[in-house]
């Protein structure tokens, strides 16, 4: 998702009070973001298509790009729309890319938009620990929100440029809330009394814990630890209603759920108090325990999905924008709603957790007695327990049907392509491609996630492969005729190509967001659809095989999310210096997609480059 290193605060470059209420936005240095020129785009879009269709669909594509670019076409108008539109607006297309990739869907947010962060499991076993480390996290969590609000948050920098911080202020007190036809997120940070409280949920029981003094200071970790303890022997029985089971279901299904939950006046104010708190705890029981090898996986689904009704699933309220899970026996990790947060933001949070982890508590608790805190009842009449219970049976049924591979690949990391030149999120994705094609002997349409954030108000856009390069290499390498040096040039021609690719989407001149554009604005205008969207061309191009996302950390942790189309599969890789993590996902419903099989090749592919690079004889 980031490509290259985001620096936290590189050139020391400190957010003064006065940006942080403009929402953080470094807005002096960083600029509007650009409506790339309608040529490139169209030609860029054919160029996609290329490695992807037959020579006859090609040119019937091409054709009908032609017609809507050339003179005359619809599509210089709608471009002067958009022109016009980026005049006007902090961003021409984030609020419509946000409305469309996220708000509109109305997939479950578990599996299909959640992205989950699994990251390395912490040394103890048992409850006891497990507050002790809870309590340490949430103050750290803490610490980073002040850091925000008091303007000393370092702004982040990525290949020298300063990166839009509009975002950070936004994570903390937000919530989708479902709609009939779209969603949309609610944030109550920006209130004149914003929230001081977080959710902590244990055994399907939510409670409203303050995490701020009636002076407004920050509770300290031992008045945590004390809090966190009460809550614990206020829930040692499950309840049989798991609430948060609701917040999985289909968004439209959802909705319905939502609006009947919301009639009883008990109701209204629990879904308020999860909804208003700054972040949600999870505190979950221990992770069934099979091999150390299958224990990453079921640790990240555990993160991603909580594991299914009868295990975590009911300690998740799916809608919160954060919600940070810790486990018995020492798993842990972050789940982020995805229409708010971002990886890149998120990576930053978590690496101060960790830092602030290893130093000891700073403040002594003050001798003043605490509130209890504060259990969230609800009532439930038939309809809902019949909703409860639909959901529990479609999470399961979805849960089962998602297989999580997570895996740490050993023999090298990022350093091997950079002594050889060469990018290694390109080098990392030339490989996926190839080691695809081994697996279903074609090459499959791919989106890479990229940031935007150099832009004002800039979210994400993607990098779209194969390129031709990378089919030419791929073709090449299979075939005993060519040798080894000329597969060794193919090669590096496709990992630069891609290079170039991702240049060019970091000056926003991607392809996506531009055709999402015209799309929008044709909508906008009145406008029939143009025809170049209704192309069987567009659909196969966009229906992304492979799903995509480096999110560079620090720390050895792995993100992993769901396919986004049914015969896909969804690949996260986070590069250390000598080794790569990586997560694939796949869905078991499909004969064609298997993750351990992509696994097992990718594993291959990667060591087979590595003999490519480096021949050992």
């Amino acid at each position: 998702m980031i490509l290259g290193k985001i620096q936290p605060g590189a050139c020391r470059a400190w957010l003064s009070r006065a940006s942080v209420r403009q929402e953080l936005c470094f807005s002096s240095s960083v600029p509007p973001q650009p409506v790339p020129p309608l040529a490139q785009t169209l030609q860029g879009y054919l160029r996609t298509l290329e490695p992807l269709l037959p020579p006859d669909e090609l040119s019937h594509t091409r054709r009908m790009v032609h017609e809507f670019g050339g003179p005359g076409g619809l599509a210089a108008r709608l471009q002067k729309g958009l022109e016009k539109r980026a005049r006007h607006a902090n961003s021409w297309i984030t609020p419509w890319w946000v409305q469309w990739a996220y708000l509109e869907s109305r997939m479950p947010l578990p599996v299909h938009s959640n992205p989950a962060i699994s990251l390395p499991r912490r040394d103890y076993n048992g409850w006891r620990s497990q507050l002790v480390f809870a309590s340490k996290l949430i103050a750290g969590v803490l610490d980073f929100k002040d850091k925000i609000k008091t303007g000393q948050l370092p702004v982040d920098y990525m290949r020298g440029k300063p990166l839009c911080m509009e975002l950070y202020p936004l994570l903390f007190s937000s919530c989708r809330i479902p709609g009939p036809k779209h969603d949309y997120v609610a944030h109550h940070g920006r209130s004149r009394r914003s929230p001081t409280h977080i959710t902590v949920v244990r055994n399907y029981q939510f409670f409203q814990l303050e995490v701020y003094n009636s002076d407004g200071s920050r509770m300290t970790e031992s008045q945590i630890h004390g809090q966190l303890l009460r809550i614990r022997a206020q829930s040692w029985k499950t309840d049989k209603e798991p609430m948060g089971i609701l917040t999985s279901e289909h968004r439209h299904t959802w909705g319905e759920a939502y609006n009947r939950l919301l009639r009883d006046k008990l109701n209204k104010e629990s879904v308020r108090l999860i909804e208003t708190g700054l972040f949600s705890l999870c505190l979950d029981s221990p992770v069934m325990r099979i091999s150390d090898e299958k224990y990453a996986s079921r640790k990240a689904a555990q993160v991603l999905h909580g594991g299914g009704t009868f295990s975590n699933s009911g300690n998740r309220w799916f809608d919160k924008t954060l919600q940070f899970v810790v486990g018995e026996d020492g798993s842990w990790g972050l789940l982020y709603e995805a229409a708010t947060a971002e990886g890149p933001p998120v990576a930053n949070l978590l690496h101060h957790v960790l830092e602030y982890c290893e130093k000891p508590d700073p403040k002594r608790a003050p001798l003043v007695p605490l509130p209890m805190p504060k259990k969230l009842y609800f009532h439930i009449d038939r309809e809902i327990k019949r909703d409860i219970e639909h959901a529990k049976q479609n999470l399961d049924i979805l849960i089962n049907d998602l297989d999580v591979n997570v895996f740490n690949f050993k023999r090298f990391g990022k350093e091997l392509p950079k002594r050889h030149n060469l990018s290694p999120n390109s080098f990392i994705q030339v490989a996926l491609q190839l080691a695809y094609y081994r697996v279903h002997a074609e090459v499959g349409p791919a989106c890479d996630i990229a940031s935007q954030r150099m832009f004002r108000g800039g979210r994400t856009e993607y990098i779209r492969s194969p390129t031709n390069e990378t089919l030419k290499f791929i073709l090449a390498f299979g075939d005993p005729s060519v040798t080894r040096e000329a597969k060794l040039e193919l090669f590096r021609e496709a990992v630069d190509a891609y290079s170039d690719l991702t240049l060019k989407v970091l000056k926003g001149h991607g392809i996506d967001l531009h055709l999402l554009g015209l799309k929008l604005q044709a909508i906008e205008e009145g406008l029939s659809i143009p025809k170049i969207f209704m192309d069987t061309a567009y659909g196969l191009a966009t229906h992304w095989k492979l799903r995509t996302g480096q999110v560079p950390a620090n720390t050895d942790s792995v993100m992993c999310f769901g396919p986004l189309v049914p015969d896909g599969y969804a690949i996260c890789y986070n590069p250390q210096s000598d080794h790569v993590h990586f997560s694939i996902t796949a869905f078991n419903c499909c004969e064609e997609t298997n993750a351990e099989t992509l696994a097992v090749t990718l594993k291959d592919t990667l060591c087979q480059l590595q003999e490519l690079l480096q021949p050992t004889v």
